[in-house]
């Protein structure tokens, strides 16, 4: 199967590739839509800012919509589940891609913005968790999605005083706001498991 990591420009994208490495599966980084579109599914490591990341995919982000809603297997990491809303605090006047409805928000507490660290993401009900327990992972972010409709949310964090959603699940969309590439085996096993429903 061929597993495409959309290169936006910036990001962790030889991060995630080595994650997959690690699980036996082989990846590809593209640019190029033509290879997204042929792709069994795509994963978009984000790393950045919401505007620059959007003005760097331009016309391709239309393509990149289309094929999510018509069904690619999608998974967005950081910022990559962060654009799959409307908007974001980050970037006023910026459209995202608007999968999702809602918005990202700088997180306002007076723990250190951003959070980088180990957190525990809880509440679990996706594929993406089949076989993990509430588990901690690694988190580099100063916004986080607040979504129009929660029943989307398929786990919750803490930090400073604010629950957020740290995935979501919508069909063949997943989202986390952690990274999984940088959260040990339990990360390793959550991408086990995209792989699983990719094969599905």
């Amino acid at each position: 199967m061929k597993f495409i990591i959309i290169d936006y420009g910036a990001g962790n994208a030889t991060n995630v590739k080595s994650a997959l490495l690690k699980i036996g599966v082989s990846s590809m980084i593209s640019s190029d839509a033509a290879t997204w579109t042929n792709a069994d599914a795509l994963i978009f490591p984000g790393v950045g800012s919401f505007g620059a990341a959007m003005k760097n995919l331009g016309n391709k982000s239309e393509i990149l919509k289309d094929l999510i809603t018509k069904g690619k297997p999608f998974l967005g990491i950081c910022l990559g589940m962060q654009l799959l809303m409307d908007a974001s605090e980050e970037s006023s006047g910026v459209q995202g891609l608007g999968i999702i409805p809602g918005k990202a928000k700088l997180f306002i507490t007076s723990l250190p913005v951003p959070q980088m660290c180990w957190n525990k993401v809880k509440s679990l009900n996706s594929p993406l968790f089949d076989g993990l327990d509430e588990f901690y992972a690694y988190f580099v972010h100063s916004y986080y999605c607040d979504l129009s409709d929660s029943s989307y949310v398929s786990a919750k964090t803490e930090y400073g005083g604010i629950t957020f959603a740290s995935a979501f699940w919508r069909k063949n969309i997943y989202a986390t706001q952690f990274h999984p590439e940088k959260s040990g085996v339990k990360g390793l096993q959550l991408l086990r498991n995209f792989i699983t429903e990719v094969k599905k």
